[in-house]
């Protein structure tokens, strides 16, 4: 049975995410690695009794999970669509009235490539979308998406398997609203993919402490061959 979205629960979820802790907590999770209560102190800019307060209340309104290994406990994001409502709010917020803020060298970092949960996000990511899209790999309408036959070919091709049976009923390609490029940008197990087979080939690698990701010398040639995108929209602003 599926529980119905009340006024009173959506309002209970929305006070959990309200709180500037705990969205500071949510959004560091948002680039998918689990993390201690102690980094994640540091991400919420609190102290450590405290975050775990803030952690107990999130695991208890099911947008974290936590997760026990030997002696530590490690938290993540409990499912893809928390990431999707924290992706959805980041966009309300950049339509919001604007804000002085200077924007720093971690800002153009992260619109340029980023961790969006388990799949990319950012000026790289809405830039393989349309290839994707145009070279009819893929249809999108709307927020779904649909891989064509020769999308499967070209994606087994990459060292992506379409064909066996998914582990969970999660959409196989659908789309996120980028914040930071106000266009779409690929999400689902699809999205995921493409993420992990790009980090295997040593295309893209995380930055220590941050969503940001790096696209490597073999990325800018990669991407370029594989899915046409132009090499100075890989190279990273300045």
């Amino acid at each position: 049975m599926t529980n119905q979205a009340t006024g009173l629960s959506i309002a209970t979820v929305a006070a959990l995410i309200g709180d500037v802790a705990r969205s500071n907590i949510l959004h560091a999770l948002m680039g998918g690695k689990a993390l201690t209560a102690t980094e994640l102190a540091h991400h919420a800019g609190v102290s450590a009794p405290t975050t775990s307060g803030h952690l107990a209340r999130l695991v208890d309104g099911k947008l974290v999970l936590m997760e026990k290994q030997g002696r530590h406990r490690y938290f993540r994001l409990a499912s893809p669509a928390v990431a999707e409502i924290l992706e959805g709010l980041g966009n309300l917020a950049a339509a919001g009235p604007a804000r002085h803020r200077p924007t720093g060298p971690k800002d153009l970092a992260m619109r340029h490539a980023r961790t969006c949960y388990d799949h990319m996000a950012g000026r790289i990511a809405v830039a393989l979308t349309d290839s994707l899209t145009e070279r009819g790999l893929i249809i999108i309408e709307d927020r779904s998406g649909l891989v064509t036959d020769d999308g499967r070919r070209f994606f087994a091709g990459f060292g992506i398997d379409l064909e066996s049976k998914p582990r969970t009923a999660r959409p196989l390609c659908r789309t996120c609203l980028d914040w930071s490029e106000r266009r779409m940008h690929l999400g689902g197990r699809l999205g995921a993919s493409l993420l992990a087979r790009s980090i295997e080939r040593g295309w893209v690698r995380t930055i220590r402490d941050s969503r940001a990701l790096e696209v490597t010398r073999a990325g800018e040639r990669g991407f370029t061959e594989t899915f046409g995108i132009a090499s100075e929209m890989l190279r990273p602003p300045r």
